[in-house]
């Protein structure tokens, strides 16, 4: 998908992507540049985040003796 960046150095998001991503209004995004690369990431409130982490496995994360 195409965008174009105006004269102001704007850039629109397109109506489908931000309800497919459920971009609001005033939402903020994160942007992450990887080489010539740019991707916007939505921030999440903290509420959205609950339990999305629900069975991880903490084995082998780090070492016992990292923890000190």
């Amino acid at each position: 998908m195409e965008v174009k960046v105006s004269s102001k150095y704007q850039i629109v998001i397109p109506k489908d992507v931000r309800e497919l991503l459920n971009i609001k209004k005033g939402q903020g995004l994160e942007m992450i540049i990887k080489g010539n690369s740019i991707s916007l990431v939505p921030e999440k409130p903290l509420s959205e985040l609950k339990g999305f982490l629900k069975g991880m496995k903490l084995d082998g994360i780090r070492d016992e003796e990292e923890r000190y």
